[in-house]
C-alpha cells in the first residue's frame, strides 16, 4: 500500500519550532511526546476525551497514556509512514489548543 504524500512529509523547521517553543513537546526517536499534569483523575479523563475529539477530527490518532491518576502522556507518530509527519505536528498543536 502506497503512503499518501501528506503522510510522508515532515517539515523539520516546523518540528524544531514546536520543540523550541517551550510547549513541552519533545522528540523521542520517531515520536513526539508530551506529558500533561491535571488536577486529578476526573480532570485527566476529561482531557483525554478532549484529545480524543481533536484526534478524531484530524483523523490522526495518538497513543494516550494515563499515568499516576492525573498525568496524561501523549505519544504521536504516523504509523503508516513509520515516523513523524506534518500530521503529528498539526495534532500536537491541536492538543495544546484543547489543553
Amino acid at each position: 500500500m502506497a503512503v499518501p504524500e501528506s503522510e510522508r512529509h515532515l517539515d523539520e523547521a516546523a518540528l524544531g519550532a514546536l520543540i523550541d517553543s517551550g510547549s513541552g513537546w519533545r522528540r523521542e526517536g520517531d515520536t513526539l511526546t508530551k506529558t500533561f499534569r491535571r488536577a486529578g483523575f476526573k480532570a485527566a479523563i476529561a482531557f483525554v476525551n478532549r484529545v480524543a475529539e481533536a484526534a478524531n477530527a484530524a483523523d490522526h490518532h495518538p497513543d494516550i497514556h494515563l499515568e499516576g491518576y492525573r498525568n496524561v502522556r501523549i505519544v504521536l507518530t504516523t504509523h503508516v509512514a513509520h515516523g513523524l509527519t506534518d500530521a503529528d505536528i498539526d495534532l500536537a498543536r491541536g492538543i495544546d489548543a484543547v489543553s
